[in-house]
């Protein structure tokens, strides 16, 4: 029984973050050659990701008066307000610089930014958690929350090993510019339209 609990929790959790894999690499990119930045993005995920789990615990709990479902489509205002700003230091040349040292060096990825953009990513999450922990007992819930924990690690260890193969790395380092604020503002957009804010 919690062997089987333990594999579904797995698959859930492949299911509903493995799209957190492109996000995460563009912050290792933008974060490259900075010392911590492996620390901070895990961090950061981790920090997100907790508050997708206690709000799923917390609306299964039958306390969804403090996270209406309605609420939820409006987090897409944080990658979007993240997006727009890394496009308008962009276009104000915030990110070029003639000194081959800092451009190796990356800018600071900070904590708070990474749990932003993975707790207003996991919308979704929460909407497909919800009904999975109300069908199962209270000892298999807590058995999910330690599987999709521990697997929080594996996905920020995945997701530094797709940014750090040359090919890839290439590509980011040369286009993580354009790249990091485009991902970041679809998904705001996307995270809005899907879940109907504004009335979209």
């Amino acid at each position: 029984m919690m062997l089987a609990s333990v594999l579904q929790a797995m698959g859930l959790f492949v299911a509903t973050n493995i799209d957190d894999v492109i996000v995460l690499s563009l912050f290792f990119a933008r974060g490259a050659g900075q010392r911590g930045t492996t620390a901070r993005i895990l961090a950061g995920q981790y920090l997100g990701f907790v508050g997708i789990l206690g709000a799923a615990v917390l609306v299964t709990l039958g306390a969804g008066a403090f996270l209406p479902s309605a609420a939820i489509p409006y987090f897409g205002l944080i990658p979007l307000g993240l997006g727009l700003w890394a496009a308008w230091q962009a276009w104000r040349g915030d990110d070029d610089d003639d000194d081959d040292d800092a451009k190796i060096a990356g800018k600071k990825v900070g904590v708070w930014t990474v749990a932003g953009v993975t707790f207003a990513n996991g919308g979704d999450n929460i909407g497909v958690y919800t009904p999975v922990f109300l069908s199962v007992e209270p000892l298999a819930v807590v058995a999910y929350c330690i599987v999709f924990l521990a697997l929080v690690a594996v996905l920020v260890v995945l997701a530094k090993f797709v940014a750090t193969r040359p090919p890839i790395a290439e590509v980011l380092e040369r286009w993580e510019h354009i790249l990091f604020p485009v991902v970041l503002i679809g998904l705001g957009i996307v995270i809005l339209v899907s879940g109907g804010a504004f009335g979209l």
